[in-house]
């Protein structure tokens, strides 16, 4: 009995693997290719001759609140030109981040045929870290300012859990999360199960869209994060139970297990002090893999699925 289960659960990863494969090479087809508008170098090199150019090719980057005065002081501003000298000296080439993009876009256009390639564009933000990417159906930005290294000096003042993914490897999941919350619909998030699931959705998003990512990037943790998560599992399961959070609206919880925070609040010295932030998103991302491994539901019925419908069909059981 045991060997017949053992080729079993074969067969069936041999057929899983193969039809990832063959959706893989279906998306390969599918051959997006983009060319990344430098704005950030326009803006860096122009005269200000050139600025009526500018404004006409790209307005939506030129807020009509703002006369030409300011941003002629912006482009003789001192902290300006540094900013873009340093986002151009690491960015001076762009083709491995655009080949990156371009893979995300086709995985889109595989998944929703009505997708269109927007126009790219890359520009410094002043280091505004929480809008590192902006998407709409026409335009992507990045602002590739934040896109630095984290240990580069720009960012030292900014905690080490926030710019810990201020990384080059990290545009194309940031831009994957940005698609992903045009795509989930989930009105209501009231309980710490809608939290947890919401996000959940928005990580295995990106496992269908980011598949050449390592789990570690797609959920924004370092190797040895994930590590401590995927060890921790069942304990973490069994508090969120034993407690009855999973259906509580106390409005505290996002911030102890939802939110970025450089560790996860369970009030207890030695499991707050390893854990890392944002576990309940993590969890969430185990039920969602959980339901979709034994539902036969595709990404965009799962994307609308309600929160405890999921939960209830994912037969969700931790490691141990």
């Amino acid at each position: 009995m045991k060997n017949l289960l053992l080729s079993f659960f074969s067969l069936l990863f041999i057929v899983s693997c193969k039809n990832e494969t063959e959706v893989e090479k279906a998306i390969a087809k599918i051959n997006i290719d983009i060319s990344v508008e430098r704005f950030d170098q326009f803006f860096g090199n122009a005269e200000i001759a050139d600025l009526p150019k500018l404004k006409q090719a790209y307005p939506f980057l030129f807020p009509k609140k703002y006369n030409d005065t300011f941003w002629i002081g912006k482009m003789k501003d001192t902290l300006q030109q540094e900013l873009l000298r340093e986002s151009n000296k690491k960015y001076k080439n762009f083709s491995s981040v655009e080949a990156e993009i371009e893979s995300l876009f086709s995985h889109l256009k595989f998944y929703y045929p009505e997708f269109n390639p927007p126009r790219v564009i890359t520009t410094t933000s002043t280091i505004d870290y929480r809008n590192k990417v902006i998407v709409t159906d026409t335009i992507a930005i990045i602002a590739i300012d934040n896109y630095l290294g984290k240990d580069h000096y720009f960012y030292e003042g900014i905690q080490k859990f926030i710019r810990s993914t201020f990384e080059e490897e990290q545009i194309v999941v940031d831009m994957a999360d940005e698609y992903a919350r045009h795509y989930i619909y989930q009105p209501h998030r009231k309980t710490l199960l809608d939290e947890m699931i919401y996000f959940g959705k928005q990580l295995y998003f990106k496992d269908v869209m980011l598949p050449s990512k390592t789990e570690a990037q797609r959920v924004g943790y370092s190797e040895a994060q994930l590590d401590w998560a995927k060890t921790n599992e069942a304990y973490i399961w069994r508090y969120f139970i034993e407690r009855e959070l999973l259906y509580s609206t106390d409005t505290k919880l996002p911030s102890r297990f939802i939110n970025p925070a450089p560790f996860s609040k369970f009030y207890l010295e030695q499991i707050d002090a390893k854990s890392p932030g944002r576990i309940g998103q993590y969890m969430g991302w185990q039920i969602v893999k959980a339901y979709m491994k034994n539902n036969d539901v595709s990404l965009k019925d799962m994307l609308r699925t309600k929160p405890e419908d999921i939960f209830n069909n994912s037969k969700f059981k931790p490691r141990k």
